[in-house]
């Protein structure tokens, strides 16, 4: 039985999203500041980032669902009756969650930043938050490639999150579904991470922006040339949030009948007959 209401999934929220960046920009900090690529590269950083997903997402699931992502709630709010009211303090708990995270984070490895990045520039700044990605050619992905990633990133997020979580879609038993979420992170960030590093996530990404900017990095809120780029990683999930839920209902949702002695699963209507 769940108690404690809304303080307690409020707290899930927050926990559940804490242990998902201290594992996710903690292997980041580790990988940009060490010699040589001797502890890790960016392998390590998709599995951690998935490994931290599962961890996350079995730290709150049993509380608040464990959206762990305003992306996902605002997804659930709109395709799977979960209460709007909620959405707002759902996401700020998921940002300070994240935020705090990253000042822990960032206090442990100072030490190691400074020996690499004592001006704390754009070097290291991708610990925290993402960035368009380097081209081969020596260019920086464009703003609206970045953006087209990140709505695809998160609409393949949501799409396959339903496909895992609707009770009638026969989905995995519930204590594997946190495994699978994670590898769906592991795969997102193997298939879709060099455009503009897979945030995929507002809270993911704003928490550690803002808490890399308090800590001195003057450029938290731009890209290396300047241009504004902390509002992508919010706007364009938020967007592919909504898509992935789209096409999830009316690809399959809408096709799938509840057997009659099949409940729902939480916060979810029944597809009809």
């Amino acid at each position: 039985m769940r108690k404690g209401g809304l303080v307690g999934e409020l707290s899930a929220e927050f926990a559940g999203t804490m242990i998902l960046i201290l594992f996710g920009v903690g292997v980041v900090a580790q990988v940009v500041t060490t010699v040589d690529g001797a502890s890790g590269a960016y392998d390590s950083i998709a599995w951690a980032w998935g490994i931290g997903v599962t961890l996350g997402v079995y730290t709150a699931a049993r509380l608040s669902g464990a959206h762990l992502n305003p992306a996902v709630t605002v997804a659930l709010a709109a395709f799977k009756g979960f209460s709007w009211a909620k959405v707002g303090p759902y996401a700020l708990a998921q940002t300070l969650g994240a935020f705090v995270a990253a000042i822990i984070v960032r206090f442990v490895y100072a030490d190691q930043i400074t020996a690499v990045d004592p001006d704390l520039t754009s070097a290291t700044q991708g610990i925290f938050s993402t960035l368009p990605g380097a081209t081969a050619d020596g260019g920086t992905v464009s703003i609206t490639t970045a953006f087209a990633d990140q709505v695809v990133g998160t609409a393949i997020l949501v799409f396959v999150i339903f496909a895992l979580t609707t009770a009638w879609n026969n989905p995995p038993l519930a204590n594997i579904g946190p495994l699978m979420v994670g590898l769906l992170v592991v795969a997102l960030g193997f298939a879709w991470g060099s455009n503009a590093g897979y945030a995929i996530n507002p809270a993911r990404d704003f928490g550690p922006r803002l808490a890399s900017w308090l800590t001195g990095y003057d450029t938290a809120w731009v890209t290396p040339d300047g241009t504004p780029y902390w509002w992508l990683p919010i706007v364009a999930p938020i967007i592919g949030g909504l898509v992935g839920g789209a096409a999830f209902k009316f690809l399959i949702e809408i096709h799938l009948t509840a057997p009659d002695d099949e409940p729902a699963a939480v916060g979810e209507a029944r597809p009809n007959a």
